[in-house]
């Protein structure tokens, strides 16, 4: 394997896209003059343009110019439903009927936070925000003013939000809290620190499986040491479920047997809404009881009635306690079945997760870290995210592969066969190929 063997691979890929997609390119030259890159939202980028989606329906996905693609991303989770659910659409148009923006407490709110808190039983009271980044900065303010401390433990290659991101240090656009970054998964280090530093800390902030740095589950002996040191100082554990709520009927904490002091949701909850929650312990919630507490909550669209509608018709209609999980069992069956496939064809490349949420990474041996994937060359993720939509599959470029409930079984075989193509195209320039 050569780096200019890859680099020409990857310039190909890149003219066979660019000479595929004038439309999208088109459309991003436009939009480029009136937002910085034509772009809100970082991680929907990728060179040399990104496609424009025109449309979508049910699993499916439409450009700019005209391709088809099964839809293997789902708004990064948040599309569990798929595109077209005739159920979100009837209660959003249902809701609408009596006014949008109603100023007041209104008749959908209260419903929801108790199917909410019915669904999690850890989470015995909840607020409602636009977005998970909304629900973990207030989950930490509340930690913060409940314990009258400072610090906060969080881990590396974490992310929380587009102002709660880590690597071996918080990102430039964090939020200047008082952090203490400690690696992830190591149960030891974990223990030693926030017993060092017990005094000061107010919280512990992690993934029981992080999501965007490539779907790296947190071992049971790492999540319960955390348990345990956080009660053993009297700090809160905060568990950011905004993705990992939708991998077991009752989320993944539930799961593992771990009850965190509070929780954070967001993404698929709200029914393709924007939608985010903060919620746990009632004597924690209650600085928030305007009755009696100290600590004012705003945001105009917190209780705002699409996403109360449309985020209970979601987790009654649609995405029950039992829809969790069958869709958690198809993603596992189909990852092993991915895994395999890679062993049979000898190649250092895997997918890692649980449930309805993978990642593929081109490296072998276990991952338990951020620092297990420092190996892994970024471009040969590229001539994966291209070669799949060549096949008609839109994924993620960094490999992130996520189920919807209108993903049919043949979609599914589809990606399978996907990467069985990929590796026989690319195989002499993959790691550990044979």
């Amino acid at each position: 394997m050569t780096h200019a063997a890859i680099d020409q691979a990857l310039a190909g890929a890149y003219q066979r896209f660019t000479e595929s997609n004038p439309a999208s390119r088109h459309q991003f030259e436009e939009q480029a003059r009136y937002m910085p890159g034509a772009n809100s939202r970082s991680v929907l980028f990728y060179a040399p343009f990104p496609l424009t989606i025109a449309k979508g329906e049910g699993a499916a996905l439409w450009d700019a110019d005209g391709h088809r693609y099964a839809d293997f991303i789902a708004e990064y989770t948040a599309g569990v439903y798929g595109h077209t659910a005739p159920e979100i659409r009837e209660a959003v148009t249902e809701a609408m009927q009596s006014g949008i923006n109603l100023t007041g407490h209104n008749l959908l709110e209260g419903r929801l936070a108790r199917l909410i808190c019915e669904r999690f039983p850890q989470i015995e009271q909840l607020r409602f925000t636009n977005s998970g980044t909304e629900a973990n900065l207030m989950a930490l303010t509340a930690a913060l003013h409940f314990t009258g401390r400072r610090k906060i433990v969080v881990f590396a290659g974490g992310y929380h939000g587009g102002v709660l991101g880590f690597g071996a240090k918080p990102l430039p656009t964090t939020v200047p809290f008082d952090f203490l970054v400690l690696p992830y998964n190591d149960a030891q280090t974990a223990r030693e620190q926030i017993e060092r530093h017990g005094a000061e800390i107010a919280a512990v902030l992690v993934e029981p499986m992080q999501g965007a740095s490539g779907c790296i589950p947190g071992s049971l002996d790492f999540l319960e040491a955390l348990r345990e040191s956080a009660t053993r100082v009297g700090a809160l554990l905060v568990f950011d479920e905004v993705m990992t709520s939708r991998l077991a009927p009752h989320g993944l904490a539930n799961k593992l047997g771990i009850r965190s002091d509070l929780t954070t949701l967001g993404k698929y909850i709200g029914g393709g809404m924007s939608f985010g929650a903060f919620g746990g312990r009632a004597d924690v919630m209650a600085l928030f009881d305007p009755r009696t507490g100290s600590l004012a909550h705003s945001g105009t669209f917190n209780n705002n009635v699409l996403t109360m509608a449309a985020g209970y018709a979601g987790l009654t209609k649609l995405f029950t306690p039992e829809a969790a999980g069958a869709l958690a069992e198809r993603g596992e069956a189909m990852r092993a079945r991915l895994n395999a496939l890679c062993v049979k064809e000898g190649v250092a490349m895997q997918f890692t997760g649980l449930g309805s949420l993978m990642n593929a990474h081109f490296v072998g041996g276990e991952v338990r870290s951020v620092d297990d994937l420092a190996p892994v060359d970024g471009r040969l993720r590229q001539l994966l995210f291209f070669h799949l939509l060549s096949e008609g599959i839109y994924t993620s470029p960094r490999g992130f592969v996520v189920l919807s409930l209108p993903l049919a079984d043949a979609d599914i075989d589809r990606y399978v066969a996907a990467i069985c193509s990929f590796i026989g195209e690319y195989r002499a320039l993959l790691p550990g190929a044979r």
